[in-house]
């Protein structure tokens, strides 16, 4: 009870030293009173020296700062957690990061800045210190404030405190505080959740000419960095005999998990694995090292070193983040340099647990890694040797029951879908190949004893092999004779089964030459030509002298040729008798030979030239939008892919007479080629403004084909935030380009091109045609001129002097000046000939827009989450609508459209989000 008084005491008192402050910074005349106030509240809470100050102020103000009371240490850490987890910090924030900021901060010195303004960031809590700042990075226009000072202000705290600072390693660490103090897991979810929500946003939120710390590529794998260089200095690995703590490191698992998943929903998984790679690695061979390659899984489950990075894949609840950080993992050790063993523990690790208690992760290894997904080969035999035969890849080692059992029914899904023509004919040729080899290599650790057990496989294996022999590609025909092969040496090993002559030894390529690693514990094929002499190596063993053959094959083949021109010379014997006419014939021919290379020399044209070097006229020119379309979904093809983003928008443009037929395929292809993998290092920016300004010229030029498969992309499970965001992107560019299209046109009157006058009238009399409501001429004498012809009297004559009138109706835009004005839209002055045609094309496809974005945004589909985890979406699916409607006010669309748009504004989903 006198702890709690004591506690409420404080506060108070802390509230009121607060406000003293404040209200000095409100008075405050010169920038030495704004730092003596928040010294006065600084050496309070903090550890300040007060002698670093006085250098730094005005004389005047010096013995106010040296002469403050300075509490003891433990007043001092009473009085920082009263401040930071009371009402305090957050009314001192807000002046700091808005008046101080605006006002007084540029003023401020830089010992001074450090001491007594950055400190309340970045020694303050870090939970309530990330939860302050980062709202803050995105700021509307505010009355009497620079909005750039303090938006600024804000980013540089943010990478001080986050970044330089270690503060998502302290954010962890106090998680794992407040758990070891008595909070619950129920307690503290909703704080870690929003906590790794806004760091995760940071990128988001920062704004277009933000700090390149914040860029979310340099910013995501700082903290990932941060977090496990934080994690391996904790005491986690220097006591071999010591387990984790649950009770300790359940919140900073927790924590570090969450922030995990939320990097990998933003499109970043491949950071993450960048980073995770070669730590495992390092890790999975000191262990090896040590232990010896014979190593049994209990030796790692009592490691504490493993038990991090466990933990740290167990934490990641989201299964599309798991799905991503799993695809990637396995691209990354495919790049190094790496044997079966390394990848079958890095593997084990990290999916042991979630294997073989989540049904989605073993779905994902035995389905979607061998079905749906096409990874490296060598990929494959890492898979099937965690998932399929649950041991490492040791020969002596056991096969279990279990994985005798799991063997035939992998193998019997996969040749269920391989064997269907719908399969050969729909299934890209990459998948055709990695399918192809992962039923390959199934085969290959089969027994016939197991192989008679299912019938099923047999007859699905004769049918894939027989309806890819009748394949005009070879290499449809080349996979049907590898499966035919390995299926004969399952039946009779000694009788193998020949359909290709090509192939020689005991291995198969199951890459089919198509494949880059060199590093594969099971060897396969590979046929190398050497001179005349044809040899079949094996990649897996293939000498590096071999390499350095084939590298110099054409430098051999340069010294070949300067060897025989200089065998062609002969010798002169001295002894030999000579012909004196034979000597004129040799000069003569010589004197030839040599105008004949002079003339050729002159002739500068028929000088040969490296073909190789002539990059422009090598590089694929695109005419059509099929061709766009299949160089876009050709990932591996980078030139090819530049190439098609670069002509996109210009071909989108022309509106050729295909575009209607291509246009949904290409928006598909355009949103969900990575520009981060197709582009050279630095231009990746480039590349992706090139695809956006595609994708909005496709949705103006067909709006209907191209809004249907991006409304059907915004919602599917295949696509991240980046690309859901880009989705709202393009289609509010698009909606504004179509509307803002405004036109000027004449309206030409139409009459008869030969004039017919009247018989009953003078040809001198003006003609009576005019507008309507006109009145008759009448004829008006002149004041007479030098020239005064008289009529004669004859009435065909005409009288010079006098000229005709007559009264005319208002024009439509014409007004008479008076008292009363009337103002319209339309300008007087534009002549009667021209009108105004507004030529805003977006309310005939609004609906279009509008109503596919708006419905089911509230429903939560695998991988999509609006009301959740995915809320900037909603956000942009907000502003997104919010532009079509003001794109189709003043027409009658609106009134129509509106209803729904204020049904989803008003509904409780987003009325509470």
């Amino acid at each position: 009870m006198e702890s709690r008084d004591r506690r409420r005491e404080m506060e108070a008192e802390m509230l009121e030293d607060v406000s003293e402050a404040v209200a000095a910074i409100k008075k405050a005349k010169h920038v030495d009173q704004v730092i003596c106030a928040l010294h006065s509240l600084a050496v309070l809470v903090f550890p300040v020296d007060s002698s670093l100050l006085s250098g730094v102020v005005d004389e005047g103000y010096r013995d106010q700062i040296l002469g403050m009371n300075l509490p003891s240490a433990n007043e001092r850490e009473d009085r920082w957690q009263t401040f930071y987890r009371g009402a305090a910090f957050p009314s001192l924030a807000r002046v700091l990061l808005y008046d101080v900021a605006s006002d007084w901060l540029a003023c401020f010195p830089f010992t001074a800045q450090k001491h007594v303004y950055d400190v309340f960031f970045v020694d303050g809590l870090a939970t309530e210190v990330v939860q302050t700042l980062v709202p803050r990075l995105h700021q509307n226009s505010i009355a009497g404030l620079d909005v750039n000072a303090i938006v600024s202000n804000v980013q540089r705290l943010i990478v001080l405190f986050l970044l330089e600072s270690t503060g998502v390693l302290r954010i962890a660490t106090e998680f794992a505080r407040s758990q070891r103090e008595g909070s619950s897991h129920e307690q503290l979810q909703p704080v870690i959740s929003r906590v790794a929500q806004l760091i995760a946003s940071v990128p988001d939120k920062a704004q277009f000419r933000a700090l390149s710390s914040l860029s979310a590529h340099i910013f995501f794998r700082q903290i990932i960095t941060q977090l496990f260089c934080g994690f391996d200095g904790r005491d986690l690995t220097t006591d071999p005999g010591r387990t984790l703590n649950k009770s300790e490191m359940d919140g900073t698992f927790h924590f570090t998990g969450e922030i995990f998943a939320r990097i990998c929903r933003r499109g970043f998984t491949d950071v993450l694995a960048g980073e995770v790679v070669p730590r495992m690695l390092s890790h999975i061979r000191g262990l090896l090292l040590s232990k010896g390659t014979t190593i049994a899984a209990d030796v790692f489950e009592s490691d504490p070193g493993s038990q991090f990075w466990i933990k740290m894949m167990g934490n990641i609840k989201d299964s599309y983040a798991v799905e991503r950080t799993s695809e990637e993992l396995l691209r990354g050790l495919a790049t190094e340099h790496i044997n079966d063993t390394e990848a079958y523990w890095v593997i084990w690790i990290l999916f042991h647990n979630l294997f073989y208690n989540q049904e989605s992760v073993r779905t994902l290894f035995l389905d979607k890694f061998l079905l749906w997904k096409v990874l490296p080969v060598q990929c494959l035999r890492w898979i099937f040797q965690f998932a399929v035969f649950g041991c490492p890849p040791n020969p002596d080692s056991q096969v279990s029951n279990h994985v005798s059992q799991q063997l035939p029914v992998t193998l019997q899904s996969l040749v269920v879908v391989w064997s269907k023509q719908e399969f050969l004919r729909s299934a890209s040729l990459e998948q055709q190949v990695y399918v192809t080899a992962a039923v390959g290599l199934l085969l290959e650790q089969m027994s016939k004893e197991e192989l008679d057990k299912s019938k099923d496989v047999m007859r699905s294996i004769l049918q894939g092999v027989s309806c890819r022999l009748e394949s005009p590609d070879h290499l449809i025909r080349k996979m049907a004779s590898s499966i035919a092969l390995a299926f004969s040496k399952v039946i009779d090993p000694k009788n193998p089964l020949y359909l290709d002559d090509s192939f020689s030894g005991e291995s198969i390529d199951w890459e089919f030459g198509l494949g880059t690693s060199k590093y594969s514990a099971l060897p396969t094929s590979n046929s190398q030509t050497k001179g005349i002499h044809e040899t079949k190596t094996s990649v897996g063993t293939v000498d590096m002298t071999e390499f350095n053959d084939i590298a110099t094959d054409g430098q051999e083949g340069d010294l070949k040729n300067e060897r025989k021109k200089l065998s062609e010379y002969k010798m002169i014997d001295p002894d030999e008798i000579i012909d004196p006419a034979s000597l004129e014939l040799e000069r003569g021919s010589d004197f030839e030979n040599m105008s004949e290379s002079s003339d050729a020399s002159n002739d500068t044209s028929l000088e040969p030239y490296d073909l190789t070097d002539d990059q422009t006229d090598l590089k694929r020119r695109f005419s059509q939008l099929v061709d766009v379309v299949t160089a876009l979904r050709k990932t591996d093809d980078v030139d090819g892919v530049e190439q098609a983003l670069e002509v996109a928008e210009r071909l989108v443009r022309a509106s050729p007479d295909e575009l209607k037929y291509v246009a949904s395929d290409l928006v598909r292809s355009l949103i969900q080629i990575r520009c981060s993998d197709v582009a050279v290092e630095g231009e990746e920016d480039s590349a992706e403004e090139k695809r956006q300004r595609a994708l909005v010229a496709l949705v103006v030029a067909s709006p209907l084909e191209s809004l249907e498969t991006a409304h059907k992309l915004l919602y599917s499970p295949n696509v991240d935030v980046s690309q859901r965001i880009m989705i709202l992107d393009i289609m509010t560019e698009a909606a504004e380009e179509l509307a803002k299209a405004k036109i000027m046109r004449l309206k030409h009157q139409t009459g008869p091109l030969v004039s017919i006058t009247s018989e009953s009238r003078p040809w001198f009399m003006p003609s009576s045609a005019g507008p309507a409501g006109a009145g008759s001429w009448k004829e008006v004498a002149g004041s007479g001129t030098v020239l005064n012809l008289s009529s004669t009297g004859t009435d065909n004559v005409p009288n010079w002097s006098t000229h005709y009138e007559r009264e005319l109706p208002p024009k439509p835009g014409q007004m008479k000046r008076g008292k009363t004005r009337r103002w319209s839209i339309k300008s007087t002055n534009m002549r009667e000939d021209q009108i105004d045609i507004s030529q805003n094309k977006f309310p005939v496809y609004a609906a279009a827009f509008m109503l596919p974005a708006m419905q089911g945004f509230d429903k939560k589909r695998h991988g999509v989450d609006l009301l959740g985890r995915d809320y900037i979406v909603l956000g942009k699916l907000i502003y997104f609508l919010g532009v079509c409607m003001k794109c189709t006010c003043m027409h009658p669309e609106a009134t129509a459209l509106a209803p729904p748009l204020l049904d989803l504004l008003g509904s409780r989903q987003c009325r509470n989000f």
